[in-house]
Formats: C-alpha cells, structure tokens, sequence
C-alpha cells in the first residue's frame, strides 16, 4: 500500500463521506483512461449494495406497516369476541396471529443486513475515495507543473516581447531622424526617388485621418491633429513656407 493511500485514509478518519457513485461530479473526475477496471468493479459493487438496501429498507417498511394493520384487527377482533366469540372469530384471530409472527420472523431476518449492508457499503465508498483522492492528488500536481512551465514561458515571451517594442521604438526613431534630415536637404520631389518600405509621413497621415474618422466634428472645423500637420509641413517642397 503506498505512503500516500495511507495519508488519504488518516484524513478520511472521522469524516462522513457522500456516496460517490451517486454524485455526477465524481463520474467527471475521471477520463476514459482513469476509470480503470478496478474502479469498474468497485463502482459496480456498490451500486448493488445500494440497491440491496434500498430494498431490504422498503421491504422492512412493508412488514412493519402490514403488523400495524394486523394487530389493529386483532384489537378489534379481541373486543368482539368478549361475550360469544364465534369460530370464523377465531379462525381469523389466528390467521392474524401467524400473519403477525411471519411479520416478525422475516423482519428478524433482515436485522443482519440491516446493519451489515451500511458497513459495507461505506467500506467500499472510502475505498474508492481514497483512490479519488489520489487520483486528484497527481491531476493536481502534474497541472500545477505544466502551470509553472506555462507561467515561466509566458514570462519569458512578456521579457522578449518589451525588448522587441524598445528596438522598434529605436529604428522607429532613427527612421524619422534620417527621413526627416534627407527631406530637409534634398527635398519631397528627390525623397520619392527612394524606395522607401517605410514611411514615417505616412504612418502619421494615416493617424491623422484615423483621429478625424473617430472625431468628425473636429474634421469638420478643419482641425487638424499635431500629426498630419507635421506631416503636412514635411511634404512640403524645400523653401516653401507652410
């Protein structure tokens, strides 16, 4: 028996255990895979304990409800007979008196059940809490490390990713000092002579027109953003004035 089974049973001590077989949360505990063919078993078996107390307890519900009846005729039966009892009188009294024996009789020989059938069954729930437990218990610990790894990944992408927006900010930057140097000195008219893959006065016209499509009031007013008039000022030819 493993060390842990042996924890799990110290920790079941004393604690009243719901049926598992009867809770639909247990069934989802388990994949395909888990449910193994000793659980199979157990499950099995105590769902037939189950069913046999069940009818064991309504069997003996019977009895006891059929003894009343009985002996609430025999009351009656008795009073009856006080002054001139007749013989079909007596033959029912009896009949009545062995009804009521046989009421007895098969109620004492559920008596053992009545007490073994419990016993059993919560042997049988711990057994297969244990196993739960443990089952648990390494779904716990095998998710937590698959976490941790997530986790130190997941931290990992975040450190690489803000290096990557730094780098982008400074070429971002460099971009627009060599873009903004080369226009200053060549011009609008030579700048377009270059193949350039990426514009800076592009991207803040297109800014510049995204903020007027949100604010078209502002559009309307001719208003324009600190970009696009930036961009506006650069595009303009050498000399000019804006």
């Amino acid at each position: 028996m493993a060390r842990g089974d042996e924890k799990f049973k110290e920790a079941l001590v004393g604690k009243k255990i719901p049926v598992l077989t009867l809770d639909n949360k247990w069934h989802r505990l388990f994949t395909k895979a888990e449910f193994t063919p000793e659980l199979v078993g157990m499950e099995k078996n105590l769902n037939e304990l189950l069913k046999r107390q069940a009818k064991v307890n309504t069997e003996v519900k019977e009895l006891k409800k059929l003894k009343k009846k009985l002996m609430d005729e025999v009351v009656i039966l008795a009073d009856a007979m006080k002054d001139h009892p007749t013989k079909k009188q007596e033959k029912e009294m009896s009949e009545h008196r062995r009804l009521i024996e046989e009421c007895n009789e098969k109620v004492d020989s559920y008596e053992e059940e009545i007490v073994e059938l419990p016993r059993q069954i919560n042997q049988i729930n711990n057994q297969l809490m244990v196993i739960t437990m443990d089952v648990c218990y390494r779904k716990l610990k095998q998710n937590t490390k698959e976490l941790s790894e997530i986790e130190e990944w997941i931290s990992g992408v975040r450190r690489e990713l803000k290096k990557k927006v730094v780098r982008k900010q400074e070429k971002e930057a460099v971009i627009n000092k060599l873009y903004s140097y080369m226009h200053d000195i060549f011009g609008a008219e030579v700048i377009e002579l270059f193949d350039m893959e990426y514009d800076p006065q592009e991207k803040y016209l297109n800014k510049a027109a995204q903020a007027q499509a949100v604010n078209p009031k502002q559009a309307d007013r001719g208003e324009k953003t600190e970009q696009a008039q930036q961009a506006e000022r650069s595009k303009a030819p050498a000399g000019e004035d804006t």
